[in-house]
């Protein structure tokens, strides 16, 4: 059996972020969908997940059909079974994350970012597969005492530290 790999770039724009994850079962379109606006309906998203069996669709959720295409577009050009893509606006991941571990189809998160995305996916004669992320770019070197002060002021302008 012959595995080859892919590596395919997923678009995020400024504004925008991007979930990408396993689940099992095409009840996490609707799960994930009520978590997300559970927490904060004020998030924009748009959410797609790849069924691995049966119809084998592309199953679509959201608030917003813009966020909704993008979402399905990723999905389709990833092409893996069981993987989903929620693209967020006005909300950051870590406002939805620990609250999507807890939605019981989920298998794992395998990025949460606003960066350049890319991922590698592996694809056999049955399927493909993700084997990893590749999220933003590689370090330049090590934060100062000026950087870590960017850093904090940047941390309370935005409102997540006091």
């Amino acid at each position: 059996m012959d595995v080859h790999f892919e590596l395919i770039s997923v678009p995020v724009e400024d504004g925008e972020n991007i979930i990408v994850g396993k689940t099992h079962f095409i009840k996490s379109t609707e799960d994930i969908y009520e978590t997300i606006v559970q927490i904060n309906p004020e998030i924009k998203f748009g959410l797609a997940f790849n069924e691995a069996s049966g119809e084998r669709l592309v199953r679509t959720e959201g608030n917003s059909a813009e966020l909704i295409q993008k979402a399905t577009k990723a999905a389709l050009k990833v092409g893996v079974g069981h993987s989903f893509y929620i693209y967020l606006k006005n909300g950051w991941p870590m406002n939805i994350l620990n609250a999507l571990r807890n939605v019981s189809e989920l298998i794992s998160i395998e990025a949460a970012t606003a960066n350049p995305l890319q991922i590698v996916v592996s694809v056999s004669e049955q399927g493909r597969g993700i084997v990893s992320i590749i999220d933003g770019s590689t370090p330049l070197g090590v934060e100062t005492d000026e950087n870590k002060k960017q850093r904090r002021e940047f941390l309370r302008k935005i409102g997540y530290k006091l």
